[in-house]
């Protein structure tokens, strides 16, 4: 018999299943709304829509380098509680995800949809996938990352391409973005209505404090810099040198792009 949305709904509606699984719950239950219930306590699936509404901000980031430092990925996978995170089966979901796409791309991730549905119903949590990140580059480019482990699981990674330079280079730029948390890399990339606003903000600030109005566009132009330093890599001081920039840092080595995955964030 066809199976009717009003049908799907009323099953999903006496079971908190999800519409995909109540529509094959049915279809394989030739319709009747109690084999069809059956088969969803059955495999665990009733209740699942209830949790896709629970908040899923714990979770686990897992980083892979490979290809002789030419590939690079990091993948997140989110779940509710911090107990779940750790777990053997969850982290090690999150390992596989990451090799695959490490060796392929961002939509090999898609691959373990299923995967993710069934730890779903083992573990009782809202779980998917959170972001996921896939690097790649020729010679003389060179990737690293830096992997920050708390309480068993990866909870921040961080990956880094150059376009000449170490891998000792980008793995310490790596180290340096998971303390100092830029957003942008320089201050080209920053969007202009948020330079604007900052400087709207910046010359309220100025002005209350009573601030020369002659001295106003110098005022304000250092403060700019200091939240360009704060906001873009390439400015910002060197974490383990203070007295140098991370340009400088750099030197003739150049930062072609860089990934920041933090979990809850």
């Amino acid at each position: 018999m066809a199976i009717t949305a009003s049908d799907v709904q009323a099953l999903r509606k006496s079971t908190g299943a999800g519409m995909m699984d109540a529509k094959k719950a049915l279809e394989e239950a030739g319709g009747d709304q109690e084999a069809a219930a059956k088969l969803l306590r059955e495999r665990g699936l009733a209740g699942a829509a209830k949790r896709e509404d629970r908040e899923n901000s714990q979770g686990a980031v897992t980083l892979l380098v490979a290809g002789n430092h030419l590939s690079g990925a990091i993948v997140e996978l989110k779940c509710e509680t911090d107990f779940v995170a750790k777990s053997k089966e969850f982290v090690d979901l999150a390992d596989r995800i990451c090799r695959v796409v490490a060796d392929g791309s961002e939509s090999s991730a898609e691959s373990f949809t299923a995967e993710i549905e069934a730890l779903k119903v083992t573990l009782k949590e809202n779980i998917a996938l959170g972001r996921v990140v896939k690097y790649s580059c020729q010679p003389p480019g060179v990737i690293d990352g830096y992997l920050h482990v708390q309480s068993e699981r990866g909870v921040q990674a961080v990956l880094v391409e150059l376009d000449s330079g170490s891998v000792e280079l980008a793995h310490d730029i790596a180290v340096h973005i998971g303390f100092a948390r830029p957003t942008y890399l320089s201050r080209d990339q920053v969007p202009s209505e948020i330079v604007e606003s900052e400087r709207k903000t910046l010359e309220t600030i100025s002005r209350n404090e009573g601030k020369p109005e002659a001295a106003l566009p110098k005022i304000i132009e250092g403060r700019m810099n200091g939240f360009f330093k704060q906001v873009c890599l390439v400015e910002q001081d060197y974490a383990k040198d203070e007295k140098q920039s991370v340009a400088q840092v750099l030197g003739k080595s150049k930062i072609v792009r860089f990934a920041q995955v933090i979990v809850g964030a």
